[in-house]
């Protein structure tokens, strides 16, 4: 017996795949080495991005106007969602589908099909067995690789009391990690996990290398320090280093390994659960306009790679006072060609001349010629 859908991967893109599937009537497998392994990476999303079928236990906290720190306090007008990530996963539940606990070594996927199972794209595990379904997704996420920009982090979780401040930070640029002048940056990310704790986080948005986590442990010891935040050595850490580019934007690929990653965020699970129904249906999620825009997302990682590290502030100053629907229109709509390249146009207006120059020598470079180091 041949499934409709064969899933390689079991992380959040992989299962709510299924998960969706599932919902809509198919027969699945799902093949991972470690199927029911327990998540802990923090997930987080706009608001905005969410699918409705989402259960609502799976959103942990929402925070109406989450604030960005450049050289001055900036409010952002858009809704901030944290998932609970245990929640998250028991809600994609995936009891009618066949787990497979195995490695995928290849998955083949022939020219022609037809529907005698011969011609069917298969994968082959590593204990020999091969199977075969009417279609194969790719799920498995992006290796590192040294080409790939990485996205590090280092956090801990303190209690909320612990926390003095009532904006949850997006992104907190202010000097006060002990960085020394010149060095790449690092921001920090605050955000509740629900009433009684809170994520600080010590990230480095892209770099390649990007920063150590030794790195950031200490910028961030240092960081709280400075604001009188009290610790008391047994605080849960979360560690953070994934590839913020790669994967192939294909049909047969999802999530980070269908290039769903953005690159100035590192968010890919919110757009996972949003197009995980179009894919199941068949849909095609890659028309011209989602592909340019990824090719202006890529040109965008680059242009950030370029800047100065002195820069940086500067540039997300300039981005955050976009008007919202520009912000947005880049952060988050995948097919909004006009709405993207604008956003970009309005960016670029708004810099120094001597950063515009900048951004667009790395623009026109070919990604690999771009290796400045961390943001």
């Amino acid at each position: 017996m041949t499934d409709d859908l064969l899933i390689c991967g079991a992380g959040p893109a992989g299962r709510a795949l299924a998960h969706r599937a599932l919902a809509h009537g198919l027969a699945v497998t799902v093949v991972d080495p470690h199927p029911h392994r327990v998540w802990t990476a923090t997930y987080a999303a706009w608001a905005d991005e969410l699918p409705e079928w989402l259960a609502p236990e799976a959103v942990a906290v929402t925070i109406e106007r989450p604030v960005a720190w450049t050289d001055r306090r900036i409010e952002l007008d858009r809704r901030y969602t944290v998932l609970d990530t245990p929640a998250l996963r028991d809600s994609l539940d995936l009891t009618a589908a066949r787990l497979v606990q195995d490695h995928v070594t290849r998955i083949d996927r022939p020219a022609r099909h037809t529907t005698h199972g011969l011609d069917l794209p298969s994968v082959r595990l590593g204990s020999g067995q091969v199977l075969p379904a009417g279609r194969v997704i790719d799920a498995r996420g992006v290796a590192r690789s040294p080409g790939l920009a990485e996205q590090t982090a280092f956090g801990l979780i303190v209690e909320r009391a612990h926390w003095p401040e009532p904006d949850t930070y997006f992104m907190d640029w202010r000097d006060d990690n002990g960085a020394e002048p010149g060095a790449p940056p690092s921001f920090l990310y605050a955000v509740p996990l629900d009433d009684e704790r809170m994520l600080l986080e010590e990230t480095c948005l892209a770099g390649r290398p990007a920063l150590d986590l030794p790195v950031l442990r200490e910028r961030l010891l240092h960081r709280l320090r400075s604001r009188a935040i009290p610790l008391t050595g047994d605080e849960p850490v979360e560690r953070v280093r994934f590839p913020v580019h790669g994967g192939t934007p294909k049909a047969a690929a999802f999530g980070a390994a269908g290039a769903f990653t953005h690159p100035a965020t590192g968010y890919s699970v919110a757009a996972a659960l949003r197009l995980a129904d179009s894919v199941v249906a068949g849909d095609s999620i890659w028309p011209g306009s989602a592909r340019v825009v990824h090719l202006l997302r890529q040109a965008g990682l680059r242009a950030l790679l370029a800047l100065p590290h002195s820069d940086l502030p500067l540039f997300f100053d300039a981005f955050f006072m976009l008007p919202p629907a520009a912000q947005r229109a880049y952060l988050s709509e995948r097919e909004n060609l006009s709405g993207t390249a604008t956003a970009m146009a309005k960016l670029f207006a708004a810099l120094p001349w001597r950063t515009r120059g900048t951004l667009a020598s790395a623009v026109a470079l070919p990604a690999r010629r771009t290796t400045r180091s961390s943001l």
